[in-house]
């Protein structure tokens, strides 16, 4: 193991000290507790949204969370291990057969829908 690799997985260790960061993959309906700076104030925004891709490359990982706002997509990309994401809630487990979810992009409506992955929640309800 070479030193950067020592060195980003202290940083790692750092960052997540009190902090819980669930199992979570493409598909998955997540939860993004941001936080947001307004002037000398801070606050808690919540983004919900399908998480479409995850980037696992360790001090780096970033994850991509779809919503339709107002009928319009959005998306946006959150780093995994950024102090600016307070907290990542996993709601639904979805059922996909991708890793990266890029052609819900062009789906509207009913045929943008992903399965339940009852398998793993009745998992994870048993592992709690």
């Amino acid at each position: 193991m070479n030193i950067i690799e020592n060195i980003e997985k202290e940083q790692i260790a750092k960052l997540t000290d009190g902090k819980n960061i669930p199992e979570f993959k493409a598909g998955d309906t997540l939860k993004v507790h941001t936080k947001v700076k307004e002037g000398d104030r801070e606050r808690i925004q919540i983004y919900e949204g399908i998480c479409i891709a995850r980037k696992n490359d360790g001090l780096n990982s970033s994850f991509t969370v779809r919503k339709i706002s107002f009928g319009e997509g959005v998306e946006r990309v959150f780093p995994l291990y950024s102090p600016n994401v307070a907290k990542i809630e996993v709601i639904r487990i979805g059922k996909v057969r991708r890793a990266k979810l890029y052609f819900l992009r062009a789906l509207r409506g009913r045929s943008a829908r992903i399965a339940d992955d009852l398998s793993a929640q009745t998992k994870a309800k048993n592992a709690e």
